[in-house]
């Protein structure tokens, strides 16, 4: 991809009172970037041009239409069409938009955008993609309202735009007139002002971006005022929950005691749906009382006869072979399985709708909102334009909230039962009906000799991942749909293609995916293949540099390709005192990882004296994630892919028995308590002039390489399966 410099912006005045500008950017802005040079390994499709670059390019037409006004009290708002699930996107854009304004932090405010189909592919929140997609059209949105208030006092004042200072949002002119932004703003909406010069800062003119803040929300966060879904006050809508089958996709086929569960306190109504039966009562205790009653005869589920043991062997079954890959007589081989995974996310999945018979509304935390108004239309019998869909805040996503199970639901009931309701999935629930990472197979072959690795062959087998929220938009989301299932898979094959690639030069380098179509409540999870993929690498990168005699830091050093990798391999190197001398079942381990033009090591230490419980004691990460914007949110984006590998990595998975997962709660789903986490974290995100990259499944890979190769030499074993300990250590909840 270009730097973002050379693409061109167009500016337009928005009628309003006061003032609210919007900026697009010109369909002729794209150019095709230049590949870097090749070296020994021949660049893979990602290392041309990757996921963020294709989501970026099939934005572009829609990009600017963003839409920021200043109110007549100072107050900027600006209207952003992307979610926030705790990855920080609302502050580091108020960041960038208070940069350019020169305004205060605390003047400006974040909304979240409804639903907005007229945004076509650019009103999806993933794949690491929002800095990276909207650093240029946000920059660019509030140097135009910066400039029409400087313009707006210079007509004013009768004097040059050029001879006017802007700080802290006044306006200031060399003869020590002043004024505010909020005084400004209804003649800054004028029309006719002339031809105003917009130009974003150079960055090196920066005093707010690239400095560490903390959260905008995050007061509202820690005391409870953060408002969620379930907290709006939409008026008559009543609590409702849903009781599930004893299976994945498990149907209904009768209720046999509608009319005692009618009977109970608080109960409104029994609806049946194709999820379930939905029980909408008073209260959230009444309709969970309700729901625990029902007496339901379920049909089967799409993976009724599968366990894990059929699941695992199906996908051995799918890896190809590698008899005919590789003859040469040195050769690493390898092999592994990573276990399904539930998002876990601390808000389950929830939404509130009101659905009548000329029109819907719904609330929700959606990161594709544009194809949840289409579904939902399609659903209740509505027109797409008689459907508003209100995007809320929500407490994390890792990829969940890509789908839009609990608004469908919602409005499906709300249309049934006639009345507005707020549904609420239970912990259970979530993890045994929400999305999952899929289970993987991965088979290995690195061939090497005279201190090279001459080819590196990887062939993963993977359940279907869900991809058929498309690219957020309802034209590829119905492509992905398509009945044969060829859509999705070629969405599949796409994402993996244009995310996984070696950061190495170990010659002849072949990644390939295999899907088995299996019908389970798959999604993306953060880093979707690469997790797994890379993971997996980074382990057999260090048997690589044991069968050459080689230290593990000193190896990867070696065959990376470029001086900004190894910047950060030698940070945590230098940083975590790598090689240093540890107790007896202690020992470090290290992992480096590169996507979306971004790129991390992390180097981990772990106690594994107690195999069985092993826990990483310290970690040092490095990033290059391009010019920061807010270093402090970049820090909790990695120290959050940190934690999310040492959970799956060592701990937390999801098994599959008969055809549903047992887990269904945290004290099952064995994700990293406080407990299991590292005193000792220290994470440096390297300052640099490239332009932003993605940052927010970065950190994943690169930690579950470190941790699994610390374990492998704490231990003295070589880990195969993952999560490493992974017991049924608890009585499963009832079906």
């Amino acid at each position: 991809m270009t730097g973002h410099g050379r693409r061109r912006f167009l500016t337009y005045l928005v009628a309003a009172p006061t003032l609210a500008v919007a900026t697009k950017i010109g369909l002729d802005a794209y150019e095709p970037g230049i590949a870097e040079a090749a070296i020994p390994t021949p660049p893979a499709p990602a290392d041309l041009i990757d996921l963020g670059d294709l989501l970026i390019l099939a934005g572009k037409p829609t990009a600017g239409m963003l839409v920021l006004s200043v109110d007549d009290d100072g107050i900027v708002r600006f209207r952003l069409p992307r979610e926030e699930v705790g990855q920080g996107l609302t502050t580091a854009v108020a960041m960038l938009v208070a940069e350019e304004l020169d305004t205060p932090l605390d003047q400006v405010r974040i909304q979240l955008d409804d639903a907005r189909p007229e945004l076509l592919f650019n009103q999806l929140t993933g794949s690491s993609n929002s800095i990276r997609s909207l650093y240029d059209p946000v920059r660019h949105t509030a140097a135009a309202a910066r400039a029409r208030m400087v313009g707006a006092a210079a007509k004013q004042w009768g004097v040059s735009a050029g001879d006017l200072t802007v700080r802290q949002g006044i306006v200031s002119a060399p003869d020590g007139r002043t004024a505010s932004y909020g005084a400004l703003s209804a003649a800054a909406a004028s029309f006719d002002l002339g031809s105003l010069t917009v130009t974003p800062k150079k960055e090196s003119e920066h005093t707010l971006v690239g400095t560490p803040t903390s959260r905008i929300d995050a007061r509202a966060l820690v005391t409870g005022k953060q408002v969620y879904t379930l907290d709006l006050d939409i008026p008559g809508a009543k609590p409702c929950m849903v009781r599930r089958p004893p299976t994945v996709n498990g149907t209904v086929k009768a209720v046999n005691n509608e009319a005692v569960v009618r009977a109970m306190p608080g109960v409104l109504d029994v609806v049946t749906i194709d999820t379930g039966v939905a029980v909408i009562a008073e209260t959230f205790g009444q309709a969970l009382d309700a729901k625990n009653a029902l007496d339901v005869v379920w049909g089967g589920g799409t993976v009724d006869s599968l366990s894990d043991d059929d699941i695992r062997a199906k996908l051995k079954a799918a890896t190809p072979s590698l008899d005919l890959l590789g003859l040469l007589v040195k050769k690493v081989d390898a092999e592994f399985d990573f276990a399904f995974a539930s998002h876990a996310p601390m808000e389950t999945n929830s939404a509130v709708a009101d659905v009548r018979a000329d029109g819907a509304e719904i609330w929700s935390g959606m990161k594709s909102p544009i194809v949840a108004q289409a579904a939902i239309a399609q659903a209740v019998g509505l027109p797409v334009s008689k459907v508003k869909v209100h995007v809320v805040q929500s407490g994390g996503s890792f990829g969940r909230r890509l789908f839009y199970d609990a608004a469908l639901e919602a409005a499906v009931v709300s249309k049934k039962s006639g009345r507005p309701v707020r549904l609420m999935w239970s912990r259970i629930d979530d993890m045994r009906h929400g999305r999952m990472r899929p289970a993987t197979h991965h088979r290995i072959r690195a061939t090497y000799a005279a201190g090279q690795v001459l080819t590196f062959v990887h062939q993963v087998a993977a359940v279907e991942t869900d991809f058929r929220h498309g690219l957020g938009d309802a034209i590829t989301a119905a492509a992905a749909s398509l009945p044969t299932g060829l859509g999705n898979a070629t969405f599949a094959q796409t994402l993996f293609l244009t995310t996984v690639k070696s950061p190495y030069n170990f010659g002849v380098t072949t990644q390939a995916l295999t899907e088995v179509p299996l019908k389970m409540h798959t999604g993306s999870w953060r880093s979707v293949y690469s997790a797994n993929t890379r993971g997996a690498e980074e382990i057999v990168v260090d048997e690589l540099a044991a069968k050459l005699g080689q230290d593990p830091v000193a190896f990867r050093r070696s065959f990376l390709k470029t001086d900004r990798q190894r910047a950060v391999l030698d940070k945590v190197a230098e940083e975590g005192d790598w090689g240093r001398t540890l107790p007896a079942g202690w020992a470090q381990g290290v992992g480096f990882h590169e996507e979306y033009k971004s790129c991390t090591a992390c180097l981990v230490e772990i106690d594994a004296t107690d195999p069985r419980k092993p826990r990483v004691t310290k970690a040092v990460i490095a990033a290059d994630v391009g010019r920061p914007v807010n270093p402090r949110g970049l820090e909790a984006q990695l120290l959050g892919g940190l934690t999310d590998a040492i959970s799956t990595t060592l701990r937390a998975g999801l098994h599959i028995d008969k055809g549903l997962p047992l887990e269904g709660s945290y004290s099952q789903f064995h994700y990293a308590r406080q407990k299991d986490s590292p005193k000792d974290v220290r994470i440096f995100v390297l300052p640099t002039d490239h332009d932003p990259g993605g940052a927010g499944e970065l950190g994943v890979p690169a930690a579950v390489g470190a941790i699994a190769n610390a374990y492998a030499r704490a231990t003295s074993t070589k880990p195969r399966s993952f999560p490493v300990n992974f017991d049924v250590d608890f009585t499963p909840f009832p079906r």
